[in-house]
């Protein structure tokens, strides 16, 4: 009861926060912060999950409402919602958290630039229109309106700010949040200051749930609305088990991350079914709930009651709350995402690293976070392809033989003796994975060659696996040695690459007696070959030649 009342209350001016950044109602945050907060408790995958609002949307909400208002952003929270679901179901849960460190701090530093600059305008007073979608255009138009600010608001918004920022530093166990908007709400009335309030920007908050309805969705739309809707489930995806990663570490008690993103789901459609917007877990919410001595799910229904509790009270009061001291709130808020000595950190980072964060940061502020997120993540994963390239080769063994007269404690315990090779084969390792990255290299190996081999063996040792390309690649390889009447040989294959092999059917023509499990056993074979070809060509007299797979000829 106590940690639920207690979050509940400090969640109640956020979800209006959010909501008023997103560019909608403060209401709406509220059905928001009752409705999917109630569903994430009740349905998810962590104990003491709070779930609401987050910053992490305010952007991206900001971006939709502009373009195709709320309609357009309750389909976008719907098919998330759906993608969260189809997420969950597939076990995707265990590998969101591999999203790159860049991506995610230049994400999240961007999203804090943009939700402080869309605060100027309330924080300041300035008399001017609708704010721009882009960054740009924002600050434009502030620097031309600049001369309409108002003194009054001013005061009230640094005011606020001076006190939220005083109970953070010495009360920080009190919420300050809602102390402060209820001391700027009584000013406000007492002494009937001319600001902007929620109220007289908004209309009063109504004091109950609005009847469900679910929005009327057409193919079209969903199309359009699709990569909005991917990037709101893939911010609720991270925002929600960022959260639960926190509370497994103040609890110990183990999350189950599917579920808990099937629960996201069912939550952010629920949210809309309501008139809310979409949620995700809140890792302050959900750290103040822990503190407060939360140890079921049932805290977190308690808050989402404490909240509606509180608007059924207290909504004709709420009208009060000036928008200068809410965008107050906004700018702590920002401020606390930023994580600004994350983001400086990563500088000293290799420089892959710094382009990911720069790229996605630079994106998130200037175009949006859509882009930002796709280009982002292929950014990374082709860096990361590269990486994994510069790390696989294909390699001649030749530096690596054994001096019989070396000290072997000294040297590979795998390492072939120069004098175990017979004459006229050649033997290459590739060190690594085979992808798409080493297939390139060993496309051209044998005409590299200043003669083709009699026999060529392939070691792979130290392939844990082979991908479609690699596969391919190792074809293409195969059929060129037969062109070149090459035997073709495979050493050192384990057993996850010779599964690999037998689902392609590569075992097959290559040659199962071709393939073998150690070098020592491939180069036994290969003299025993030889030997018998060499004693056929002294007794018919015929060229030494040997066909590069009797499997494929049968």
């Amino acid at each position: 009861m106590i940690a639920g009342s207690t979050v509940g209350i400090l969640a109640f001016p956020l979800a209006m926060a959010y909501a008023i950044g997103a560019g909608v109602a403060p209401e709406r945050g509220l059905f928001t912060a009752i409705v999917a907060g109630m569903l994430i408790s009740l349905l998810g995958g962590s104990r003491v999950q709070i779930g609401g609002p987050a910053g992490a949307f305010v952007v991206v909400l900001y971006d939709i409402m502009a373009r195709h208002g709320y309609e357009g952003l309750a389909i976008a929270a719907i098919v998330a919602g759906v993608i969260l679901i189809c997420f969950g179901f597939a076990g995707l849960g265990t590998y969101i958290k591999y999203i790159p460190y860049p991506v995610i701090t230049g994400l999240i530093t961007g999203i804090a630039v943009v939700i402080f600059s869309s605060q100027i305008k309330d924080f300041f007073g300035l008399d001017m229109g609708e704010l721009p979608a882009s960054f740009k255009a924002k600050w434009s138009a502030y620097f031309n309106h600049l001369t309409t600010w108002d003194p009054t608001t001013l005061g009230m918004g640094i005011g606020s700010l001076g006190l939220i920022i005083w109970f953070r530093r010495f009360r920080p166990q009190i919420p300050g949040a809602i102390i402060t908007l209820a001391i700027a709400s009584l000013f406000t009335w007492a002494f009937q200051l001319d600001l902007a309030t929620v109220g007289n920007r908004y209309g009063e908050i109504p004091r109950v749930l609005p009847t469900p309805s679910f929005p009327s969705i057409s193919f079209d739309q969903v199309i359009a609305l699709f990569p909005d809707a991917l990037t709101i489930a893939l911010l609720a995806g991270i925002e929600s088990l960022l959260s639960a990663v926190v509370s497994e570490g103040m609890t110990g008690w183990k999350y189950q991350s599917n579920t808990e993103l099937v629960a996201q789901g069912l939550a952010n459609i629920g949210s809309v079914i309501f008139g809310g917007i979409p949620a995700a877990g809140a890792t302050a919410r959900t750290a103040v709930n822990v503190k407060s001595g939360a140890k079921t799910p049932i805290s977190g229904m308690i808050h989402s009651g404490m909240i509606f509790l509180i608007m059924y009270l207290f909504a004709p009061l709420v009208s009060y709350i000036p928008l200068a001291a809410l965008s107050a709130v906004l700018i702590m808020i920002s401020w606390g995402m930023s994580e600004l000595h994350h983001f400086f950190h990563l500088f000293s980072a290799p420089k892959k690293d710094i382009l990911v964060l720069v790229t996605v940061f630079t994106l998130t502020v200037f175009a949006n976070m859509t882009v930002a997120v796709q280009v982002g993540m292929i950014l990374a994963a082709f860096l990361f392809m590269k990486q994994m390239s510069d790390l696989s080769d294909v390699v001649s063994v030749a530096p690596y033989f054994r001096d019989d007269e070396e000290d072997e404690s000294r040297v590979d315990p795998e390492a072939i003796n120069k004098g175990d090779v017979p004459s006229g084969v050649e033997i290459y390792e590739i060190n690594g994975p085979f992808f798409f990255g080493v297939a390139d290299r060993l496309k051209n190996l044998l005409n590299d060659l200043e003669t083709p081999p009699t026999v060529f063996i392939l070691r792979m040792r130290k392939v844990p696996t082979i991908d479609a390309s690699g596969m391919h690649a190792l074809e293409e390889f195969f059929l060129e040695c037969r062109r070149q009447r090459t035997l073709f040989i495979l050493a050192g294959v384990k057993k996850k690459p010779l599964k690999d092999l037998q689902r392609f059917h590569l075992d097959e023509l290559i040659g199962e007696e071709h393939i073998f499990a150690h070098i020592t056993s491939a180069l036994a074979f290969v003299k025993d070959l030889l030997d018998s070809h060499k004693k056929e060509h002294q007794t018919t007299g015929s060229d030494l030649t040997i066909a590069s797979n009797s499997s494929s000829e049968r």
